[in-house]
């Protein structure tokens, strides 16, 4: 039997028993079992379950309204120790009466210049196929850490997913040796106007099994400088942007879920861009494709590309490559960065 469906209330004012909580679920290593367990220190739970396919955001179920309204009032942005020191987010829910159709089709680039947002850059066969067989047998021979949905490695310093930051006084050495060829090879970007010194000291190797993807985000402006390259490895994916508006735009990028942001759209509270990501292609986020735009994987088995079903591979790997900031960020677009909010 399916879940039961949940919405916001539309009005701030409207109570219910049921919470919308964002920040939370088996996604982030949390289990339901253990957000019960927090959640019913304020009052009798009837159940927790998922809000949606993303493993982020759940919805606890309270037989009271006023056991809901108590842990809204306890937890809502605030760092909860029992599970993790993460930050919820948190909003009342009501009942859905029905599933919203949801028109997810979005015209798919093949190359950054056709998206019209400043800073992004693609480059096609950044590698070879050799080149791509040597770096997964690299990483295969290495260690992996198990999340709920992929599997990851750190290089550098150790990104934290439930600050969304690194600590910077826990430096893991230098970058492996096996990603020199990728550094050795960054003056491609020359050929497409791009002049800036890359240097990179941080580096996250993801692994996506089919149907799982990342949530709309934006990489955490104090965490990281201004250069974000993406290299994907073994199979294909559809990566969007969304630039949200300024009024609308959640504090935590979680806190606004998958299905609002796609309902969203009818309402042009943000623009969205779809590029596709085929395999030994780099990506380059700099300026304002860095600093303003939520970049988004669908959790997706199939991806359309100009009316073409295209099948996600059974696994993609992703190396990111950044540089970790020292002091806060002076970026250009203080209405999206934590370090001047």
């Amino acid at each position: 039997m399916g879940l039961p469906r949940f919405k916001r209330p539309v009005g701030t004012s409207e109570q219910s028993s049921n919470l919308y909580v964002a920040n939370c679920g088996p996604a982030v290593g949390l289990t339901l079992n253990r957000i019960e367990a927090v959640f019913g220190a304020y009052g009798q739970v009837k159940g927790v379950h998922l809000a949606d396919e993303s493993g982020t955001r759940v919805i606890v179920s309270y037989h009271e309204e006023k056991s809901a309204e108590s842990a809204l009032t306890a937890l809502n942005r605030r760092a909860c120790p029992e599970l993790g020191g993460r930050s919820l987010h948190i909003q009342y829910s009501v009942p859905s009466d029905c599933q919203v159709a949801v028109d997810d089709s979005i015209e798919v680039s093949m190359e950054a210049s056709e998206l019209d947002i400043p800073g992004l850059y693609l480059i096609h066969d950044f590698i070879s196929v050799k080149e791509e067989e040597e770096l997964l047998a690299a990483v295969d021979s290495r260690p992996w850490q198990k999340l709920a949905k992929r599997r990851v490695q750190h290089y550098g310093y150790e990104f934290h997913y439930n600050t969304r930051n690194v600590n910077t006084n826990q430096y893991l050495g230098e970058l492996p040796s096996f990603v020199s060829p990728i550094i050795d090879k960054m003056s491609k970007f020359q050929k497409l106007g791009y002049t800036e010194t890359v240097l990179l000291d941080q580096l996250t190797v993801n692994e996506y099994p089919p149907g799982v993807g990342l949530s709309p985000h934006i990489d955490t402006h104090s965490a990281f400088e201004g250069l974000i390259f993406s290299l994907s490895l073994a199979g294909p994916c559809i990566m969007e942007f969304r630039k949200y508006s300024t009024s609308v735009w959640p504090t935590d990028p979680n806190a606004l879920s998958d299905e609002e942001a796609q309902n969203s759209d009818k309402s042009s509270k943000f623009l969205r861009r779809a590029i596709y990501l085929p395999p030994r292609s780099i990506l380059l986020l700099s300026r304002e494709a860095r600093y303003a735009w939520h970049h988004y994987i669908p959790h997706h088995k199939i991806d359309v590309v100009n009316d073409t079903k295209i099948r996600r591979a059974s696994r993609r790997v992703s190396f990111t490559l950044r540089k970790v900031r020292k002091g806060p960020c002076k970026c250009e677009f203080p209405e999206y960065c934590d370090s001047q909010k």
